[in-house]
């Protein structure tokens, strides 16, 4: 197959002239990108609060309705 950039395809990949970064750093670097931090906690408190209201009303999970999709506005 002969394509654009065939000459390119079997070179050494360049050495970097920045050592490399501790994998702690690097997870450091992008934790500022967490903009969902938090969801987890929520979603886990949602679900604890659903199953509450199923026992309160006496169904079991299987019998249960989910409102994922229920329009709140």
């Amino acid at each position: 197959m002969a394509g654009k950039y065939n000459d390119l395809i079997d070179l050494p990949r360049p050495a970097s002239r920045h050592p490399a970064m501790s994998m702690a750093d690097r997870a450091a670097q992008f934790g500022s990108f967490a903009a969902l931090s938090g969801f987890e906690q929520a979603i886990e408190e949602t679900a604890r609060r659903h199953i509450q209201a199923q026992d309160a009303a006496g169904k079991e999970p299987a019998d249960a309705e989910p409102d994922l999709y229920c329009d709140r506005s």
